[in-house]
């Protein structure tokens, strides 16, 4: 295992300024930019929080790699991540950093970026359930295309297309796609559990993620159509006094 370099010997640009947080104060500045950075005790030549004046968007900071120079950034809504992406250029997270704090849409903070940030989200200011199930499978979708997983994408696709399962919250766990009828944890009774197969093999169906499975299938769309048929009548009856904005 690789010793891990000191960060001041890796990044020795920000240990001139004393913190990660006023190396990008610094860097912002140059470029006419100011930047609500705060510094973090604990790793101040790696790590910066982000204050913003959207009372939503919190946990947002960011971090330096610590074997290979690297910064990413992440910031979240309503505890839920809306933007992550890497750059090796400190100067590209600037205007990122500065739309973030001051409120502006993620379109807007995507134009600004010059590398991949935005996770497929959409922000719910107001939390609501039916919004923020809409936007859990934006996210789900992109991720699912960035995957290199042609099993698993088709799996994603073919629950989104299903009105019953849409919405419905869905999450992962060790990459088996299940649902619940909230988006807060804890979730609802899981009544099923989806694992893709890695190139040839069969889609497990099990009533939750590493229970006895229950059916293997060759196609995606048969394993949703089992899926449907297992959804419990009660959360039929909420999802449908309840729909999902439909995307």
């Amino acid at each position: 295992m690789s010793r891990e370099p000191d960060p001041a010997v890796l990044y020795p640009d920000v240990a001139a300024h004393g913190s990660l947080a006023a190396a990008l104060q610094a860097t912002a500045a140059e470029q006419g930019v100011s930047l609500p950075l705060a510094v973090t005790p604990s790793d101040p030549l790696r790590h910066a929080t982000i204050t913003s004046v959207v009372p939503h968007r919190h946990s947002s900071y960011i971090a330096a790699w610590h074997h290979e120079r690297n910064w990413t950034i992440w910031g979240s809504s309503n505890d839920r991540l809306m933007i992550s992406g890497n750059t090796k250029d400190i100067r590209e997270l600037s205007q990122v950093i500065r739309g973030w704090a001051e409120g502006a849409s993620l379109d807007e903070i995507r134009q600004a970026a010059t590398f991949d940030l935005l996770t497929g989200r959409f922000e719910v200011p107001d939390n609501n359930p039916a919004d923020v199930i809409a936007s859990e499978w934006q996210w789900l979708l992109k991720d699912a295309d960035a995957a290199d997983w042609p099993q698993y994408q088709a799996l994603i696709e073919s629950a989104h297309a299903e009105p019953k399962l849409r919405r419905l919250y869905p999450f992962t766990s060790h990459w088996a796609l299940s649902f619940s009828h909230t988006p807060d944890y804890p979730f609802s009774p899981s009544f099923v559990s989806i694992d893709s197969p890695r190139g040839t093999g069969e889609y497990t169906i099990r009533e939750w993620s590493n229970g006895s499975a229950l059916h293997h299938v060759t196609t995606a769309a048969e394993a949703i159509a089992i899926a449907v048929g297992r959804i419990p009548a009660d959360l039929l009856q909420t999802s449908s006094e309840n729909p999902a904005q439909d995307s």
